[in-house]
């Protein structure tokens, strides 16, 4: 449960105080300490003593509350679950090591031998590997289906299909998905929604008021914002929660303490920053449109994109990823990247820095070509990761790129 803090003491804060999310985002799930210090106290200690032998019993056996070792217990730790759940609409969420730790453990918490997943093509590469790869070695099928297809969808399941599994908008074409069509039609078959919402965070969309059950993070991108943690939560209801923790508490993917802190530091500011992404990235996007060497750009806020009128009527902004075609191929690609100079060449995102990668050869490198093909990440494919710089001064970078690919031989 989130919490008030008055002057000298805690006072719950229920869903019926109805608190906007950017008071969520600095308020929810702080618990001060005697001390009443104003910011959340970090702690820093892997175990927490008891008064006797029979309080420790308790402890361990969950009969009564309080923390008990920082791998699964930690105040820190539960700050920042308690504060991203409520952001997110959910009852509980579950702090983990990184991103893909978190998409990792919900699947060994949910599923088993013989269950069957449907997931986008359009996911980040390395979740395309853990469910073609590492879960298949466990008895885990996965069908992958174009994201945007309801009928695929529902074509791809099958009596075992126990869960469905998506990023929407996707990495890093941007293609978004109808979750309230997608949740109708889990919940007809008694299946599992589970949303990817990393890259529009709580601040742009809330999957679990349109019908998912269960919302993914990697922390490590837009919540914590300046590319300093790695990190992930699973937020969703009580008793689907339980069964993640459990794996969290014998299996150990732990998120520190320290990150967490981190994390809560950056949930406050979450909310200026989402829009000022989705600022830059809409001017960028309009003009990477209008130059000779862009064959198409991806971005939900563009009328020319494919689900524009979805993306507006399920997302309250459109984020800061913006990818894009440049004519030619692998060749055109690197050059343009290789003749930026400010932006950073790296695969992380979220960052208040812009970046940018060749998705071919970085983020779903390890993917197929074939895969790769499906999900339409060729080689003259570019995603950037639009920060808070001047635009200006991006677009400015951006045309050295181009600059680069005019200037080389014939």
């Amino acid at each position: 449960m989130s919490k008030r803090q008055t002057r000298n003491c805690e006072v719950p804060v229920t869903p019926a105080l109805d608190l906007e999310i950017e008071t969520l985002a600095i308020r929810a799930g702080h618990e001060r300490t005697h001390e009443l210090e104003h910011s959340e106290a970090l702690f820093l200690t892997s175990s927490f003593v008891f008064n006797s032998a029979e309080e420790a019993a308790e402890r361990f056996s969950g009969k009564s509350p309080g923390n008990v070792y920082s791998r699964f217990s930690n105040p820190t730790v539960r700050m920042f679950e308690q504060r991203i759940a409520a952001m997110e609409g959910g009852e509980r969420a579950v702090a983990l090591a990184s991103g893909m730790s978190a998409i990792v453990s919900t699947c060994i918490a949910l599923l088993k031998a013989g269950d069957h997943v449907v997931c986008s093509r359009s996911v980040f590469g390395t979740t395309v590997v853990i469910f073609e790869k590492y879960l298949k070695k466990f008895g885990v099928e996965c069908t992958f289906v174009d994201l945007p297809d309801l009928q695929q969808w529902e074509a791809a399941i099958q009596p075992n299909t126990r869960m469905l599994f998506l990023e929407t908008p996707s990495n890093p074409l941007g293609e978004v998905a109808d979750i309230r069509r997608l949740s109708e039609l889990a919940k007809s078959r008694d299946i599992l929604l589970v949303v990817d919402n990393c890259f529009c965070t709580p601040v742009l969309q809330r999957p679990l008021e349109l019908g998912a059950d269960i919302v993914i993070h990697s922390a490590t991108k837009y919540l914590d914002g300046q590319g300093r943690c790695v990190g992930g939560v699973v937020v969703g209801p009580n008793q689907l929660m339980e069964e993640v923790y459990g794996f969290l508490r014998s299996g150990g993917p732990t998120m520190s303490p320290f990150n967490a802190w981190v994390f809560l530091k950056g949930l406050e500011v979450l909310g200026v920053r989402m829009r000022a992404h989705c600022e830059n990235a809409q001017r960028i996007a309009e003009w990477l449109e209008a130059q000779p060497l862009v064959e198409k750009v991806f971005y939900g806020g563009l009328p020319s994109h494919p689900q524009h009128e979805l993306a507006k009527q399920q997302q309250s902004g459109f984020g800061g990823i913006v990818s894009f075609r440049i004519k030619g191929g692998r060749e055109e690609a690197w050059r343009f990247i290789n003749g930026t100079r400010l932006i950073s060449i790296t695969a992380n995102l979220g960052d208040v820095k812009t970046t940018i990668t060749h998705p071919a050869t970085t983020t779903h490198g390890r993917v197929s070509p074939e895969a790769r093909a499906q999900a339409g990440i060729t080689e003259n494919l570019m995603r950037l990761s639009i920060g808070l710089e001047s635009v200006t001064d991006l677009q400015e970078d951006l045309a050295r790129g181009f600059a680069a690919v005019q200037a080389a031989p014939k």
